[in-house]
């Protein structure tokens, strides 16, 4: 009898503690990143189209965001009345240094964005303000914006925008300490006009004698404030506000100054919750409560955000920096938004920093999704914003059903194929001075085009091919200049390492990376056509090159790999700075550092095949 009863005890302590861990979400996969590398030796998401949505530039603010303000951070995103909308914080310098501001870009695409427009204007604090504990006092003073909110569609699907003015006395005070001004709120109209700025709620010591817009029921757009009370009596919404609101904000339902919530829903109707760190917890009732917070077992996440949601095609995603770093950025995929068993590569470059600043960060970070209720895009695939070392702001496609593999070798000629779906299978690095595209060429032929007029960053297009020891690979190129610019053509294996490296350089001359020297096999002219085949066996390391018919080179790898899976096209050299041992401040500004180069460089692919030998 008292063996049943041990067995039954044991029994029960396993289901309790299986039903335990049922309460969290995990990592299973034993997929780790190796930060030395950008992209953390991660396979990509096949299809990613990663695109610069605004490059600050504070040198010709007319190129940038108008006001040549160069610390630019925490976007978010939403789609409505079939436009995307993203929301970030500015401040002129560096992080939490007033003033600070709010801006919103927006697009039909994705692709092509409007310049920046103002949501929240500098907010001048009163001369004398002070904070508890604090031996500063407000003179002369605006507001720094932080929210970890941005838009609301509520049921009568109107758009709002929202936004907090925080107070930072000095550039190590913090702005979401709970001593803040309050949360304002605007529409977004159809049209892209804004109505008015109002608040929605105070922090304490501040009210509408205070303040200088008014409080939000004083509106006489009824339908406006039944908005705003949707909100306001939505819990999922107002755990967002935490960090801002007062510390005992009766709207809060967990008051734990845990960071940067997010949430998605199983089909059971639990909520699952995701804070910095990969902290974790369950609600069962529309996030009024939740289970314990805890970390997330197997996620490595350091304090960056993390981003979870349900994709189209049923099955869940956590987009983060899988580190102690703020790169790479990454996805993981689960069947069912418990158990998540890969993790994948979204954009793996850091552009340098152009101008230093207070608490800039490198890597793309502050990554944020649409959120429930905020809009499917109409493509029903899988879109992200986050900045660029807190200076530029990026959006990234990420095709849904998520795949890491093809199963078909390349046959791509892009004057055949429709240009709306031609870069489908291509993933894309496409900075505004330096665009990947699908146009015409001079010859008025639909061609693969990368363009190069930025002195700090470059073009990419990548494309996966099945993995092959040996194979044969070609490409068609036209090069637009010779003296100007470069193309460098790699073939990588599954970690992103080169085993070879093409190189049409600056210097007129086609060449191969030799270990630490290059072979200068042809000189090459602008406008001419290159029609290059490359036999591959990496067993032995062997290759040959042959272009327009000719063998020219017969050659080594100039790193082992054991199978080739992708070719990436890039417009400039690979980068490797920073790296793990990188200081975490960067105080300089780079020389020229909103300049152009003189002369955009411009390269044609008209083709890309490969095929197993």
């Amino acid at each position: 009898m008292t063996n049943m009863r041990i067995t039954a005890t044991i029994c029960l302590l396993l289901a309790s503690l299986a039903a335990t861990a049922q309460e969290s979400i995990r990592y299973t996969s034993n997929t780790l990143v190796n930060v030395d590398y950008h992209h953390g030796q991660l396979r990509p998401v096949a299809g990613v189209h990663n695109i610069q949505i605004m490059r600050a530039n504070r040198e010709h603010p007319e190129l940038g965001d108008d006001m040549g303000w160069t610390y630019n951070h925490a976007p978010m995103l939403a789609y409505w009345n079939k436009r995307f909308y993203v929301e970030y914080l500015s401040d002129e310098v560096g992080e939490s240094i007033p003033p600070g501001q709010t801006l919103l870009l927006s697009s039909a695409d994705g692709y092509h964005w409007e310049k920046p427009v103002l949501l929240f204007p500098p907010y001048k604090i009163p001369d004398g303000t002070t904070k508890e504990g604090h031996p500063g006092v407000a003179k002369d003073l605006y507001a720094v914006m932080h929210q970890r909110m941005g838009f609301y569609v509520s049921k009568s699907n109107k758009l709002l925008a929202l936004g907090f003015y925080g107070i930072c006395l000095d550039k190590k005070d913090d702005p979401n300490d709970g001593n803040g001004i309050g949360r304002v709120v605007r529409e977004i109209l159809p049209d892209g006009k804004f109505g008015p700025i109002y608040f929605i709620r105070y922090n304490k010591k501040w009210n509408k004698n205070n303040t200088i817009y008014p409080y939000y029921t004083t509106s006489k757009d009824k339908a406006f404030i039944a908005a705003c009370n949707d909100l306001l009596a939505t819990p999922l919404m107002m755990q967002q506000w935490n960090e801002e609101a007062d510390r005992d904000d009766p709207l809060i339902p967990i008051q734990k100054q845990y960071k940067a919530f997010c949430y998605y829903h199983l089909p059971d109707g639990k909520v699952v919750g995701l804070w910095k760190n990969a902290l974790t917890a369950m609600s069962k009732d529309e996030g009024r409560s939740w289970s314990t917070v805890a970390r997330a077992p197997g996620f490595v996440n350091s304090n960056a955000k993390i981003w979870g949601q349900r994709t189209t095609d049923g099955r869940y995603a956590t987009v983060y920096n899988p580190s102690e770093y703020r790169w790479p950025l990454a996805l993981s995929v689960s069947q069912d938004g418990i158990d998540y068993t890969n993790l994948l590569l979204v954009n793996g470059e850091i552009t340098p920093m152009r101008y230093g600043g207070n608490y800039k960060s490198y890597g793309p970070q502050y990554v944020r999704g649409i959120e429930e209720g905020n809009g499917i895009p109409a493509d029903s695939n899988l879109w992200v914003t986050y900045s660029m070392n807190k200076e530029d702001i990026w959006i990234s496609k990420i095709p849904v059903p998520v795949t890491d593999k093809v199963s078909a070798h390349v046959n791509d000629v892009f004057p055949s194929l429709a240009a709306a779906t031609a870069l489908n299978s291509w993933n894309i690095y496409s900075p505004r001075w330096a665009s990947v595209s699908i146009g015409t060429t001079p010859g008025k032929e639909q061609q693969l085009i990368l363009e190069d007029k930025d002195p700090f960053d470059y073009a990419k297009a990548e494309r996966l091919f099945p993995a092959a020891q040996q194979l044969e690979v070609g490409f068609t190129v036209t090069p637009a200049q010779n003296n100007h610019g470069c193309l460098q053509i790699e073939l990588q294996d599954g970690k992103g390492i080169p085993g070879i490296r093409l190189v049409f350089d600056a210097d007129s001359v086609f060449k191969a990376k030799a270990g630490a020297r290059f072979k200068h096999f042809m000189k090459y002219v602008p406008d001419s056509v290159y029609n290059v085949r490359l036999k591959i066996n990496t067993a032995n390391r062997f290759y040959t090159i042959n272009v327009n018919g000719k063998d020219v080179l017969t050659s080594l790898t100039f790193a082992p790999v054991d199978k080739m899976e992708r070719i990436v096209f890039r417009t400039g050299e690979p980068r490797h700075f920073p790296d793990a041992d990188t200081p975490a401040d960067q105080e300089y500004d780079l020389k020229r550092a909103g300049e152009q180069e003189p002369h955009t460089a411009k390269f044609y692919i008209r083709s890309l095949k490969t095929l197993p030998l």
